[in-house]
């Protein structure tokens, strides 16, 4: 226990401050909007292409891991959109349902790699890494392209495909990988640079999503946010660890798979939101309980993984 909240609490408390600075005088808010684009379009954009360019990909293959990560994100999000006449009936919005899916199918990767590194070491971590690797390209596929389709713009099949094509997380995604898989680097100090800004996008992500949240909404959540907190803290790890266990992986991989498919959702989801029509709100009230949540949550999950794992 003291381990998860070691880890989270850092996350919890750039949230916090990020509630406090949108209500303070402190800072102009007016700033809220610019940083909120230049997340999107630069600091997360540099995240995923350093992630991905620096990464080890050596040996990598679609093995039991890659089936059981991808086909259960896979799983969430086919389940999710058949479920979508049922919830529109149901009175959701497509914007609301975007965030629905946003959050139930995002990880917040970061929390991830220090619960397992601080839990499994160097192998904990190295896992966690590869995990991370195979499910950047196709939940940012997913995610954008419900937010696309959902998200109130236009639904053409030509509009679609050039939202795909020119997402600067798609983009840089891409870019990353290529560089990774045909050797190329950037020029030393380029690549710092793209480093630094790499660096700065997770604590304003957090932030941001602090800033944007409505503290009434998060104590007392709808049916929407209960509904997307049930479905990452419980659904997703339930599909994950029974879909690894049913391949064949045990011991600590279990368990550090457990961790990834445990963790809250990721909080650059919140910035997509905003951006692409998305129920930004939403999205933060299920970010921020989730991540309370995760307290409990990551514990159980562990603790059940911890007698499948043995067997």
């Amino acid at each position: 226990m003291t381990i998860v909240f070691e880890s989270i609490l850092p996350v919890f408390l750039l949230v916090i401050l990020g509630v406090a600075l949108r209500r303070s005088t402190l800072v102009d808010q007016g700033l809220w909007i610019g940083l909120e684009q230049f997340g999107y379009y630069f600091l997360f954009p540099a995240l995923l292409f350093s992630t991905l360019a620096k990464a080890d990909l050596a040996g990598l293959e679609a093995d039991e891991t890659a089936v059981a990560t991808v086909g259960s994100v896979t799983l969430m999000s086919a389940a999710l959109l058949s479920a979508w006449p049922l919830l529109r009936r149901g009175g959701i919005s497509g914007p609301t349902f975007t965030s629905v899916f946003q959050t139930a199918t995002r990880w917040n990767a970061f929390i991830a790699l220090a619960v397992a590194e601080k839990l499994f070491g160097t192998a904990g971590l190295s896992l966690t890494a590869l995990v991370m690797v195979l499910l950047i390209i196709p939940i940012n596929f997913y995610n954008i392209a419900v937010l696309t389709w959902f998200g109130g713009g236009s639904r053409g099949i030509g509009f679609f495909f050039l939202k795909i094509i020119t997402n600067p997380l798609i983009i840089s995604s891409a870019l990353g990988i290529l560089f990774n898989l045909t050797g190329i680097e950037l020029y030393g100090p380029v690549m710092t640079a793209v480093d630094m800004l790499a660096s700065a996008s997770l604590g304003l992500g957090l932030i941001l999503v602090g800033a944007g949240l409505k503290i009434a909404d998060a104590l007392n959540p709808s049916i929407p946010v209960l509904f997307a907190v049930v479905l990452k803290l419980i659904v997703m790890p339930v599909f994950m660890v029974g879909s690894s266990a049913l391949l064949g992986i045990r011991g600590d991989a279990l368990l550090v798979i457990a961790v990834g498919a445990a963790v809250p959702t990721a909080m650059n989801g919140y910035l997509l939101a905003k951006q692409m029509g998305g129920d930004a709100e939403l999205y933060a009230s299920v970010a921020t309980i989730q991540t309370a949540a995760s307290f409990l949550t990551i514990p159980l999950v562990l603790f059940v993984t911890g007698y499948v794992a043995a067997g």
